[in-house]
């Protein structure tokens, strides 16, 4: 989209709805998105890729969506793991008001749309899963990743989705040198790359 970033916290533009459909967790889904957000006319190749190559998430605990946009990762989340409940973090507020407009027409009670300041501190995940905002450039990226990757519960995983032609293995050896923690390639498709993040090394 045009660099009105959907990164922003109150993006300009017009905030006119529109419906798309898309299938999450094998249903097909009529949902709402926005201009002014990620990817507001379909489900983005690296998202599907992600909800594809990643395994299925716990079944219970605190599972984050790092960067929510309009909801396509929570709402797979929330529909695959009802017991579990599921923070979807963005600073884009009117993303945040789609995910919550997604969840009341889908009847998902399990899915906290906040800002980043709004999970409680102490709140340790089960599971990260993120399309992270790789065009904020690599110092934002990287203190946004440095904040929310140690908060894994021991033995959890991040599942990162990220272009090669965006930096994927550059933050793969930032993360492995810099953070400390494991990160394998799990899989790759149409030039992206989906990456493990394992707590396990923070712990020992």
């Amino acid at each position: 989209m045009a660099s009105e970033h959907y990164f922003s916290s109150r993006p300009g533009g017009e905030a006119t709805l529109r419906t798309i459909s898309v299938t999450l967790a094998g249903r097909e889904l009529s949902l709402s998105t926005s201009g002014g957000v990620f990817s507001p006319e379909h489900l983005d190749t690296g998202t599907r890729i992600l909800l594809d190559r990643a395994p299925a998430p716990p079944a219970s605990g605190d599972l984050l969506d790092l960067g929510c946009g309009w909801g396509p990762i929570a709402i797979s989340l929330a529909l695959r793991a009802p017991d579990a409940t599921v923070w979807a973090v963005d600073v884009n507020e009117r993303a945040l008001d789609l995910v919550r407009r997604n969840c009341a027409r889908l009847g998902i009670t399990n899915v906290n749309a906040v800002l980043p300041g709004d999970v409680p501190a102490d709140v340790r995940f089960a599971g990260i899963w993120s399309n992270p905002p790789i065009r904020v450039g690599k110092a934002e990226l990287h203190a946004l990743l440095e904040h929310w990757l140690p908060r894994l519960e021991d033995d959890a995983s991040a599942w990162l989705v990220v272009a090669k032609h965006l930096g994927a293995e550059s933050l793969q050896r930032w993360i492995a040198e810099d953070l400390g923690l494991d990160i394998d390639r799990a899989a790759q498709d149409k030039g992206f790359r989906v990456l493990e993040v394992s707590a396990a090394a923070s712990a020992r």
